[in-house]
């Protein structure tokens, strides 16, 4: 799985674990490919998911922000 990564955190994230590695077909600086299954644990995965998420919604319009909050 990819995950958007804030580019410092990326790096340290792969240095400390071998199931993270840059980006497959990604910009390498800002995405991590997450080995599934690997040795990660569940709450590790799904705090870089909630990372992604902020970082990638704050990216978007405003106006689009809005819309999906109203859903």
């Amino acid at each position: 799985m990819n995950l958007k990564c804030d580019p410092e955190r990326a790096i340290e994230l792969r240095e400390e674990n071998a199931d993270i590695l840059p980006g497959y077909h990604m910009n390498k600086r800002h995405w991590n490919t997450i080995v599934l299954p690997g040795r990660l644990s569940a709450t590790m995965i799904h705090d870089m998911i909630d990372h992604s998420y902020d970082l990638v919604f704050s990216s978007i319009p405003q106006s689009t922000r809005r819309e999906i909050t109203e859903l």
